[in-house]
């Protein structure tokens, strides 16, 4: 499963790396208090620094840019909404995701985003002109081949090896028993490892 794991890191490597950049900005946890008092600063820091890695695990279930778009502000307005009851000795980022994730199921569930979606068809280009920070573009290969899973084979797929959470984390976020998550994750692997290498030839 190497190649799942190295493709996503590739074409979707998550932000927030550079060690510079962390010791310049104020951390999450200062950045949550001065927003629980009302700092729109705060706020806005908070949504430029989280809601790219939003965006990329909303559009690699829904495979929509528009509904990734739309899934990934309204997972930071539910967070952001529950900030009085948030745990800040946790981190924020994998809270704001699994909200994203299970709101991007719940998208694709409604749309009927199955297996018969046609695997060559890329999704269309994001909206010009919107305020939103600009992210890098998934690879159209590895978008492709997540059409080939469920939207659950993708959740948990994107949990895993873009997100690094555990299984058992995974099962906790998601609200699923380890077996499922653990099933999933296998048959979601094995049809995108396919995919990819029919796609990278």
């Amino acid at each position: 499963m190497a190649l799942v794991s190295d493709t996503i890191a590739a074409v979707l490597p998550l932000p927030g790396r550079d060690r510079r950049e962390e010791v310049a900005q104020p951390s999450d946890r200062t950045l949550i208090a001065a927003a629980r008092r009302g700092e729109e600063v705060a706020l806005e820091r908070l949504f430029r620094r989280h809601w790219g890695a939003a965006y990329r695990v909303a559009l690699l279930i829904t495979r929509d840019h528009a509904a990734a778009e739309d899934v990934a502000q309204e997972a930071f307005v539910a967070a952001v909404g529950r900030l009085d009851r948030f745990d800040r000795r946790r981190p924020f980022a994998p809270w704001l995701a699994r909200i994203a994730a299970n709101r991007a199921i719940d998208w694709a569930r409604a749309r009927g985003v199955r297996r018969e979606v046609d695997a060559t068809a890329a999704p269309e280009p994001a909206a010009q002109g919107s305020e939103r920070p600009r992210e890098p573009a998934c690879s159209e290969e590895l978008l492709a081949a997540f059409a080939a899973l469920t939207p659950e084979q993708r959740a948990v797929v994107v949990l895993r090896h873009l997100l690094d959470y555990s299984p058992g984390e995974i099962a906790a976020a998601l609200e699923l028993p380890r077996g499922t998550v653990n099933s999933r994750l296998r048959r979601g692997l094995d049809a995108l490892a396919r995919e990819l290498r029919e796609e990278m030839g």
